[in-house]
């Protein structure tokens, strides 16, 4: 590159990029399915088998939905990994890969959630992975192209948006390697021993 040139793509990406390879993908390994589903008070929201929820609302067309509710309640119910990362892989990562890079359709009501820790984060690589080759493959005028209608704030660009699932995904992602320490350092724990 030359040293009069600034690379914004790469700029951008390197910010979650290094992020996901230095902090998150390892503080994700050996997760297990007690971990995964794990609530350390009741009634938060999760994934469950279908037909096992409580919750106003339970989204999803496989075998497990999401909990939600419309409007959010106040306050939100507190969420378990199984949710943070339903909620990474559809609304921040899915949703956004479908619009913008031609993934598949992809929505909370239409998502087969992982039953598992391991097909969750199976899911979490391909929505990553998809997400990074599509940012990648931005020129600088379209990181400088407004995103319009398909986002809710139209008139920003698209390199907006990725500042903005850099910290969608380094927050949610965060927040589960807390509940694994949580997790690590509770009673919760012996139900994997």
């Amino acid at each position: 590159m030359d040293t009069n040139e600034f690379d914004w793509n790469q700029t951008l990406r390197e910010q979650w990029e290094w992020h996901w390879e230095n902090q998150i993908r390892a503080r994700l390994t050996g997760l297990t399915d007690h971990e995964y589903f794990w609530s350390p008070v009741p009634e938060a929201w999760s994934v469950r088998e279908r037909g096992s929820s409580t919750a106003p609302v339970q989204a999803g067309a496989g075998d497990f939905t999401i909990d939600y509710a419309i409007p959010t309640p106040t306050p939100a119910p507190f969420t378990t990994i199984a949710w943070r990362l339903g909620h990474v892989i559809v609304g921040v990562l899915a949703a956004r890969n479908a619009v913008h890079f031609g993934a598949p359709a992809a929505s909370y009501d239409e998502w087969e959630y992982a039953g598992s820790a391991a097909d969750a984060l199976k899911q979490l690589e391909t929505q990553v992975d998809v997400w990074l080759a599509g940012v990648k493959g931005l020129s600088e005028a379209e990181l400088r192209t407004p995103v319009g209608s398909k986002e809710p704030f139209p008139e920003l660009p698209m390199a907006a948006l990725v500042l903005h699932i850099n910290r969608e995904l380094i927050h949610h992602l965060s927040e589960v390697s807390l509940l694994r320490d949580l997790y690590l350092h509770t009673d919760a724990a012996a139900g994997d021993r």
